[in-house]
């Protein structure tokens, strides 16, 4: 019997929303819904067990709302009355009757009210085009990952991010060689010196941006940045209307060492800027940083964002910095357009070698 792990309840069954695969109904509906989105209503039944259970079967407890390892919680749509189900993570997002969008009561307040924001500066329509220009002189893509419904489906996203200022000194030891050779008649001679540089100065680092989204595709959300720390503005609700948006699931407590690596390695970088003699190698030893002070705020930046999943299993992803157009893109092959150009390819190879065998015999 399955039985909420939060509160020890049994779930109601349901017909609940999920991210894909099959949505299972209890025992007594006799009933399987597969690839498509259903209504958020519960039924009375508190069955003793979901038929087929699997890793997509959606079940909720009735008491505390927890979900298949998830919370999930509940608005109302402000333009049509329907319940919207989210889970904790999402702050904005859309009715799923009447596509008007929602912003989820109480996830971006209080301490978790992000104090900056970037504005999407890039509108839909450009994003469209972008996607398909960026498709236009790849051959291999799928026909419906570049058409224009796909590129249609592009939704932007606001991430969390946690944005660090910090003043520190930092400093360097670096070993550094000069190395000289010459020949003298038959003999070559190598003198090679040693140098001990040493470099300290006091830094500011500016606008150091850490993911703060655990299950977020951070190498997708790298690919896209940096962001212009100039057009960092204080936060208010409406710039979300429209868009979705995640909130942050990462405390800055627990990305301070990420971000402290992060430092020095800015440090070695910087310090090693300043070593302008003509040194045939240079090797940081020794880097040290102490911070004197820092500063965090949590802040929303914009991404467009498309996925694509592949007949491989594999989903692919591409993205657009809203604020600069900086694109990330993963590209999927069809395997019908390959194997086209190896057989075009092979039917020339063939009658080259056969032109070449008629010659040579």
């Amino acid at each position: 019997m399955a039985i909420c792990d939060t509160c020890g309840h049994r779930p109601v069954c349901g017909k609940f929303q999920a991210t894909g695969g099959h949505v299972k109904s209890c025992e007594h509906h006799k009933e399987e819904r597969k690839g498509k989105w259903v209504s958020n209503g519960i039924c009375n039944h508190k069955p003793s067990r979901f038929r087929n259970p699997d890793k997509w079967t959606v079940w909720k407890c009735s008491e505390c709302g927890y979900s298949n390892g998830r919370k999930f919680n509940a608005n109302f749509c402000p333009n049509c009355g329907a319940e919207v189900v989210a889970d904790d993570n999402t702050a904005a997002d859309f009715c799923y009757y009447c596509h008007n969008p929602v912003v989820h009561s109480g996830r971006l307040s209080g301490q978790l009210q992000p104090h900056k924001v970037i504005p999407f500066r890039i509108p839909r329509e450009e994003a469209e085009k972008m996607f398909l220009a960026w498709c236009k002189k790849k051959w291999f893509l799928p026909r419906d990952f570049k058409s224009q419904a796909h590129a249609a489906q592009i939704k932007g996203v606001y991430y969390p991010f946690w944005v660090t200022d910090a003043d520190a000194f930092g400093s360097t030891d670096f070993k550094a060689t000069r190395v000289h050779t010459w020949r003298a008649g038959d003999y070559k001679y190598t003198n090679t010196k040693v140098y001990r540089l040493e470099r300290a100065g006091n830094i500011h680092f500016e606008d150091i941006v850490t993911c703060a989204l655990s299950d977020a595709d951070k190498k997708m959300l790298e690919g896209v940045l940096p962001y212009p720390s100039a057009e960092l503005t204080d936060f208010s609700m409406p710039y979300l209307s429209g868009f979705f948006a995640k909130k942050r699931d990462i405390e800055r407590d627990s990305l301070s060492e990420e971000v402290r690596e992060r430092m020095h390695g800015y440090t070695a970088a910087l310090l090693r800027s300043t070593v302008r003699e003509a040194y045939t190698t240079v090797t940081p030893e020794t880097i040290n940083v102490n911070i004197k002070e820092s500063h965090w705020e949590y802040a929303l930046l914009p991404v467009w964002i498309l996925t694509y999943p592949h007949k491989d299993g594999k989903v692919y992803t591409f993205a657009i910095n809203a604020s600069t157009g900086k694109i990330y893109g993963e590209l999927p092959v069809s395997q019908v357009k390959l194997a086209a150009l190896m057989a075009a390819v092979a039917v020339p190879a063939t009658a080259l070698l056969s032109l070449i065998g008629g010659a040579l015999f």
